[in-house]
């Protein structure tokens, strides 16, 4: 009877104890600052994206999707002359069929159109290249950075943030009367926070066979910022 007794007196003592382990409230921690900090890195965009486009319209669909593969494979073929992995990269693009409908809601015809995009480091090359091509229009022109310069840019303004977060974290510490700080939890993020790539309309009638096609790059920035806390010491 007992030791039937002692058991349930222990059975209440550990019971009591895990609500009184759940009840205890950890302190929030003490003389912990929050802060940001970026690096700006502003560099020349290297990267050039030119979409060539063309329009069918028809009676029937058959007829448009024909004279669109025709268009697009002659483009194929010519703009592939001159193709070289990162510096000239050609893919297909949108291509879209749709009927074309009258106030009644009658199909009466057809319409659709494909795109060819250009795309690389040899600006010359890709403007040349556009420039032979007759199938298709120049439709839109786009800059921005490629693989390789993005990385390494990033790089470099990682740095610098994390430099910037470092000395603000001692500026502050020291600010506030500690010696210094120690690192609890940081995050890294990087943007591009310059002017995006410019986008112009053109037609390809308005250059000869085997001219370039006039663009210019301009800059953009890449930004990375550093947030977290530090704890005061």
């Amino acid at each position: 009877m007992k030791k039937i007794k002692l058991l349930a007196v222990c059975a209440v003592l550990a019971a009591a104890g895990s609500a009184l382990a759940q009840n205890v409230v950890t302190p929030a921690p003490q003389n912990v600052l929050q802060l940001t900090a970026s690096g700006t890195v502003e560099v020349q965009q290297d990267l050039l994206s030119m979409t060539l486009v063309t329009t069918r319209d028809a009676t029937d669909a058959a007829t448009v999707q024909t004279q669109l593969k025709a268009a697009l494979d002659a483009a194929l073929n010519e703009a592939k002359k001159n193709a070289q992995p990162g510096q000239l990269d050609v893919r297909t693009g949108n291509f879209s069929l749709s009927p074309r409908y009258t106030k009644d809601g009658k199909i009466n015809g057809w319409q659709g159109s494909t795109e060819l995009v250009l795309e690389g480091r040899d600006f010359p090359r890709i403007t040349q290249t556009a420039g032979r091509i007759t199938t298709l229009s120049v439709g839109n022109v786009g800059f921005g950075l490629s693989r390789e310069q993005r990385a390494k840019t990033e790089a470099e303004a990682q740095n610098i943030a994390i430099e910037n977060f470092k000395q603000k974290a001692n500026e502050l510490a020291k600010g506030f009367g500690f010696g210094g700080y120690t690192l609890r939890e940081v995050s890294v993020n990087a943007n591009d926070g310059g002017p995006r790539p410019r986008v112009m309309a053109m037609q390809a009638k308005s250059f000869s066979a085997d001219s370039a096609v006039p663009v210019e790059a301009g800059k953009t920035s890449v930004i990375v910022n550093v947030s977290g806390s530090v704890q005061l010491k």
